[in-house]
């Protein structure tokens, strides 16, 4: 399957979240679904630790990295450096509104620049081997319909004719205006006004361009409807994270037309290996279950699986006996009661 078409449907790149332990527990869950790594910037994979930055489980496939940065330059040699690590799609984050992100001048303030952008995404497709995608990983974008007081209306259509006209062919919109003053990250996320219909109306306007939208999207049946709308991917974030079994555990079947959905009691059992080699090397039980409390959420038992785990995963010593007692908690929920 090419990576656009893994694109229907893709879980955001959210900082803190989308760890290397979400996204194998992502995988567990859905075969198709495009999986993104955390906004990682340019300098730090340059001068950091490349392995603890860029390392990921195979098993992760499909699973794109999403860069910020600013300096053709350097997102030229993180993007090099990228390449070696098998990527399958490397991603410029244009989107991001966090004050630490703007002192660098690059996420949601690179809107007001497209030209900059335009310049950063063809120095990244020429350090990739043949060019982007096929042969390689494909570069895109990430960004929002506008920032602070531009009109969307004018300016998301005078972007994306500049990514085109640099070569991208596939782009995410968060279908929000991000406020850089006055506005936290975290209310960036909520407060602006979703606006479904100008994303809609870009893809009618750039009918060759691959097109996802993003932001506020809770479900598989809005998912759905997206693409009956004759959006190409639908991108979700938050949904996806804190209700995972909710999203994931039927995303093959619905979206990607395939069979063999697991539940997610066997989502729990398959993740027991890497659990153990997690614990092998050294790693915190906390680093992986911290995911994957939200896996029953609204249903019998679900409370009593958060409470094992969120008391008990931070201990010396906690191991997959602790996920088992959770696991065992939801099971017995779920046993009819006796009469």
């Amino acid at each position: 399957m090419q990576i656009n078409q893994h694109a229907r449907l893709s879980i955001a790149p959210m900082m803190d979240w989308t760890d290397r332990h979400c996204r194998y527990l992502h995988r567990v869950m859905s075969r198709r679904t495009l999986l993104y790594t955390e906004m990682v910037t340019a300098p730090a994979v340059v001068h950091g630790k490349r392995e603890m930055l860029l390392g990921y489980d195979p098993a992760e496939h499909p699973v794109a990295l999403q860069l910020g940065g600013s300096e053709p330059e350097l997102l030229a040699e993180a993007t090099r450096i990228a390449v070696g690590y098998g990527y399958d799609e490397i991603n410029l984050n244009v989107g991001c509104p966090s004050d630490r992100v703007q002192s660098g001048a690059f996420g949601a303030v690179l809107m007001k620049d497209p030209g900059l952008v335009a310049e950063c995404v063809a120095a990244m497709q020429g350090a990739v081997p043949g060019g982007s995608g096929p042969d390689g990983p494909e570069i895109t974008v990430k960004c929002r319909i506008g920032v602070d007081e531009q009109e969307p209306e004018e300016v998301l259509p005078a972007f994306l004719e500049a990514m085109v006209g640099a070569g991208i062919g596939r782009v995410a919109i968060h279908a929000r205006k991000a406020w850089l003053q006055g506005l936290s990250p975290k209310e960036n996320r909520d407060v602006p006004p979703l606006d479904y219909d100008l994303v809609l109306r870009m893809k009618r306007a750039f009918p060759a361009l691959h097109m996802s939208i993003n932001g506020g999207i809770a479900d598989l049946d809005q998912a759905e409807h997206f693409l009956a709308q004759g959006m190409d991917g639908v991108m979700i974030g938050r949904a996806a994270y804190h209700a995972p079994a909710q999203i994931l555990l039927d995303a093959d079947r619905r979206i990607f037309g395939e069979e063999g959905a697991i539940t997610a009691e066997e989502t729990v059992r398959r993740m027991l290996p890497y659990i153990e080699a997690h614990l092998a090397d050294g790693g915190r039980l906390h680093s992986i279950t911290r995911h994957m409390l939200g896996l029953f959420l609204g249903r019998p038992g679900a409370r009593a699986w958060r409470r094992v785990l969120s008391e008990g995963a931070h201990r010396e010593g906690a191991g997959v006996a602790l996920v088992e007692e959770a696991l065992a908690r939801v099971e017995d929920a779920a046993q009819p009661a006796c009469t």
